[in-house]
């Protein structure tokens, strides 16, 4: 039987001339949002969902878990069926989910994604349409996990698909840096990327190390409300949040992995934390510049270039004044569109009042348009205070 290749896809890297202008170094987008599954998830979770973790000598079959010592001597085995799995059980905010479903349908096995009540409805049909069935389970990631963990318990023959903390799952991640090998002409100066569980950040750093860039920083970005590596880092422990308050519902983990911190120490890694505000203006910046429309999760990471961090960092002596190109990890994500993207905006707090008319095409397609807003209206109001204020300062000067 001929053996089937991954899941997930070499995804391009080219060079980025807004983002070089921007950044006042060469700066390379990864473009992850162009995976199958519209997020870098299916390299990690698709290597699992291909994976049967079983050892030389342990014992262990369906749902054996590695370990950071054993992991990289499981054999590899293109059937799960063949071992007795009968399910997959994954726990996502849509991304890992996603990779999830789709590997599941590619291998003819059934899966089950539990989400948390912020989950899009938009995510959570495409879900279903890629077959899975849904469940919606808890406010936060972690309580959706803990209740994945109940299912697998209870139903024999389950694997649980952890959406970040798994080995294999790192080791998936790895071939980013692999084809970074393969199309940079020079060692990168920097990667940036998200961080959520943490599964990427380590992934990526073991792939540097296994390409011989053990010496390559990586620029961790995170938003307020769901900074818990960050927190960590700062505390030098793991840290729980109390709640994840950030739009950016795929970085909503309270807590990160385990290894994240252990590579923190270990790597150069610089952790970073941007506001809601900060990771939209970017999706929008980027949608401009590039033409494409990435989740705020992925706003995070390009706000390390559209808020100035990478020339901070450089400035600080964290990151080398002549440095080589900056690959930014362009991660993705199903949890946007432009209506969600006006919703962020509107919660946030960055939209004026807005007015529209609505007018029929020739198909009978309804079309918004923008129109002034009406004479005295809010906008007006507030502008013609504006106005009297400042006459008042310069009558009193």
């Amino acid at each position: 039987m001929k053996k089937q290749g991954p899941l997930h896809v070499a995804t391009p890297l080219r060079e980025s001339l807004a983002l070089t202008k921007v950044a006042g170094t060469s700066v390379y987008i990864k473009l992850e949002s162009s995976q199958p599954t519209g997020s870098f998830k299916i390299r990690g979770i698709g290597h699992l969902c291909k994976t049967d973790c079983k050892y030389p000598g342990s014992g262990e079959g369906v749902g054996g878990k590695p370990t950071a010592a054993t992991w990289p001597w499981f054999v590899p085995l293109d059937k799960w069926s063949e071992r007795g799995c009968k399910r997959f059980v994954c726990c996502s905010g849509g991304n890992a989910g996603m990779a999830a479903a789709y590997s599941a349908r590619h291998l003819s096995i059934p899966a089950t994604i539990v989400v948390p009540s912020v989950t899009p409805p938009s995510t959570v049909q495409r879900l279903k349409d890629e077959g899975a069935d849904v469940i919606i389970h808890g406010k936060a990631l972690n309580e959706s996990i803990s209740y994945g963990e109940e299912l697998v318990a209870n139903n024999p023959g389950s694997v649980f698909i952890s959406p970040f903390d798994d080995p294999l799952i790192w080791e998936g991640h790895s071939s980013l840096v692999r084809e970074l090998e393969e199309d940079l002409k020079e060692k990168p100066g920097a990667v940036v990327l998200s961080v959520g569980g943490g599964g990427l950040m380590n992934g990526v750093v073991e792939g540097l190390r296994h390409a011989g860039w053990a010496d390559v920083p990586v620029v961790a970005m995170e938003t307020h409300g769901a900074h818990s590596f960050n927190a960590a880092v700062k505390a030098g422990r793991l840290v729980t949040l109390p709640e994840i308050t950030s739009i950016a519902t795929t970085l909503g983990l309270a807590t990160v992995s385990a290894q994240s911190l252990k590579l923190s120490g270990e790597h150069p890694v610089f952790s970073e934390v941007v506001t809601d505000q900060d990771a939209v203006r970017a999706v929008e910046r980027f949608l401009d510049d590039e033409k494409i429309l990435v989740e705020p999760a992925c706003g995070a990471t390009l706000a390390a270039v559209y808020c100035g961090i990478i020339e901070r960092l450089q400035g600080e002596g964290k990151l080398k004044q002549a440095l080589g190109p900056v690959v930014v990890v362009v991660c993705g994500g199903n949890n946007i569109s432009m209506e969600q993207l006006r919703g962020f905006k509107k919660k946030l707090g960055m939209l004026e009042q807005q007015f529209f008319i609505t007018i029929r095409g020739p198909c009978g397609h309804a079309l918004q348009l923008d129109a002034a807003p009406p004479p005295g209206g809010a906008a007006s109001k507030r502008k013609k205070k504006r106005k009297k204020k400042l006459k008042k300062i310069n009558n009193n000067k």
